[in-house]
C-alpha cells in the first residue's frame, strides 16, 4: 500500500505497539512521493526504505494505534485534563464503534440489521429498500441536499414498513435475543468509568432507540444514568403494537447534535436508575469532547456543538490498507482491526484524572 503527500512539510506519523506501550515515529521528509515501507513483528517496529509498498505482515494490527500528530494529541489531552471532567462529554456512534464488527469470524449484525418483524412479507420490502438506497447514501456523484432527501424518503418509506406490518416490541425483543451482536471489550468498563464522574455519553444512531436500548438490557444487563440516545424513538400501544415514532426522524445526514433535543436518558426506558438525569442544555455546556466513531463521516456528530477541544478516535475495522490513509488524516487516533476499547478507557481515565 503506497501514499502520495500532497504537503510541503515533512510529517510525523506515529505508531503505538498496545502491547508493550512503545511509541515509534517515522518522519517524513518534504516532497516525498511515498511512505516507506513499514513491518510489524511481536514487539518491534521498523522501517524499510527499500520497498515501495507499504505492507503490514507477520503481526496482529489490533496491537497497533495510529497517531498522526502526537503534538496536537497532546495538546488536547492537556486541555481537556485541565477544564476538568465537568466540561467533557462523550459521543459515540454505536453500530461496529461500541459494538464488534466480526463475531466468532462472521460479521456482526448492526442494530437496524438484526430486526425481523416477524412476517417476512414486510422484512422482504424492507430488505429490497436498503438494496436500492444504500448505494444512493455512498454515491460520490448525488449532491448533499439531493442525497438528504433521499435518505429522509428512506428512512420514512421504511418506518412507514414497520408500522404497516405490525412490529411489536416482543419481535424487537425476539430479534435482539437471536442476534449476532455483541460489545466491544471494555465498553462497559468505559461506562462505569464515566458514571462514576459524571460525564455524559450520547449515543448517536440513525436506527432505532427502542432496540438499542433492548440491546443494552440484554448484553449488559444493567443501566447507566448518564447515557442518553440520540435516536428514532417508537411509540407503542397498550398491547405493545407500533403505532408511530416520536419527533424529528433521524437518518444517516442528520445524526449529530442538532438533533440533541431527541436525545432520551436511557433510564427513563429501562428503570433502576435514581437521582435527575443531565438535561441537554447543560450538555452543551460541556464544550471538550471525545468522540468514537468507524467511519470518517461520524465525525459530523459534533456538528452543532460550539466544542472547544475535540479528540477523535477512529476505528477501522476492515479493508485496512485500502482506508488507512483517510482515516489518519481525519481521526486524532485510529485503532485497527476490530480491537478492543480499552486504549478509549485508558484515554478516559487521562482525561478525567485528578493529577496535575
Amino acid at each position: 500500500m503506497s501514499y502520495r503527500l500532497s504537503s510541503s512539510s515533512s510529517i510525523t506519523i506515529s505508531i503505538v505497539n498496545t502491547e508493550c506501550s512503545a511509541l515509534f515515529k517515522l518522519q517524513i521528509p518534504p516532497n516525498s512521493n511515498q511512505i516507506p515501507n513499514f513491518f510489524f513483528f511481536n514487539r518491534v517496529w521498523c522501517c524499510s526504505k527499500n520497498n515501495k509498498n507499504l505492507e503490514m505482515e507477520g503481526h496482529d494490527l489490533s496491537k497497533f494505534t495510529v497517531i498522526n500528530e502526537t503534538h496536537s494529541l497532546n495538546h488536547k489531552i492537556s486541555a481537556i485534563h485541565n477544564a476538568g471532567p465537568s466540561k467533557l462529554q462523550v459521543i459515540a456512534d454505536f453500530d461496529a464503534t461500541l459494538t464488534r464488527y466480526w463475531i466468532n469470524g462472521h460479521r456482526g449484525q448492526s442494530s437496524h440489521g438484526l430486526l425481523k418483524q416477524g412476517n417476512p412479507e414486510y422484512d422482504a420490502k424492507r430488505q429490497a429498500l436498503f438494496e436500492y438506497y444504500h448505494p444512493l447514501e455512498f454515491s460520490p456523484t448525488i449532491p448533499l441536499e439531493e442525497k438528504t432527501k433521499l435518505m429522509e424518503e428512506w428512512w420514512g418509506k421504511t418506518h412507514g414498513l414497520l408500522i404497516e406490518g405490525g412490529l411489536t416490541y416482543d419481535a424487537i425483543k425476539n430479534s435482539v435475543g437471536s442476534s449476532n451482536i455483541a460489545f466491544r471489550d471494555g465498553v462497559v468498563e468505559l461506562f462505569e468509568f464515566l458514571e462514576e464522574r459524571d460525564v455524559p455519553v450520547l449515543i448517536f444512531s440513525a436506527g432505532l432507540a427502542d432496540i438499542i436500548e433492548e440491546v443494552l438490557r440484554q448484553k449488559v444487563h444493567r443501566s447507566f444514568k448518564n447515557i442518553k440516545i440520540v435516536s428514532n424513538q417508537m411509540l407503542f400501544d397498550n398491547s405493545g403494537h407500533l403505532v408511530s415514532f416520536k419527533g424529528k426522524l433521524i437518518h444517516s445526514l442528520n445524526k449529530n447534535e442538532h438533533a440533541l433535543d431527541m436525545a432520551a436518558p436511557l433510564h427513563d426506558q429501562m428503570g433502576g436508575i435514581d437521582g435527575p438525569a443531565e438535561d441537554n442544555a447543560s450538555v452543551k455546556q460541556r464544550t471538550n469532547v471525545l468522540l468514537l466513531g468507524d467511519h470518517v463521516g461520524d465525525l459530523g456528530m459534533s456538528d452543532g456543538l460550539n466544542y472547544e477541544n475535540r479528540i477523535s478516535v477512529g476505528f477501522l475495522n476492515d479493508n485496512i490498507e485500502k482506508n488507512l490513509e483517510s482515516y489518519r488524516n481525519a481521526f486524532d487516533i485510529v485503532y485497527m482491526n476490530d480491537t478492543a476499547m480499552w486504549g478509549v478507557v485508558k484515554l478516559a481515565a487521562q482525561l478525567c484524572s485528578m493529577e496535575a
